[in-house]
């Protein structure tokens, strides 16, 4: 990852609705989820949880598949470990005591799909 498509990630992050529901899809694992049930689920409409998905999407962050009449989006959790590696991989001068946790946590690859 590089510094622009961290901002870029970081920027789709960076509003109440899209963080939410990238933390749903995160949590939904690699099946994700139908974008009406993201909005219903959140509270939000329908064409405002489609426009913070395309933002999650042109990120990188998130992925849509076509399911039928639905289109279903998941995370990417590769996107997300790279966003997680690359905002730690200078953690605190290599400084162990202090940021250990989150070094490992980036530089881990999850046992399955979901982190």
């Amino acid at each position: 990852m590089n510094d622009e498509q961290a901002v870029a990630s970081l920027s789709a992050l960076a509003h109440v609705d899209r963080l939410a529901a990238f933390r749903m899809l995160v949590k939904a694992g690699p099946d994700g989820l139908p974008s009406g049930e993201l909005a219903e689920r959140l509270e939000i409409p329908p064409t405002r949880m489609s426009f913070h998905l395309s933002a999650l999407e042109r990120s990188g962050l998130v992925a849509s598949r076509r399911d039928g009449r639905r289109i279903i989006y998941a995370a990417s959790y590769d996107d997300m470990r790279g966003l997680l590696g690359f905002i730690t991989e200078d953690c605190c001068g290599g400084n162990v005591a202090i940021c250990g946790d989150l070094m490992t946590l980036a530089n881990t690859s999850c046992v399955s799909e979901t982190c």
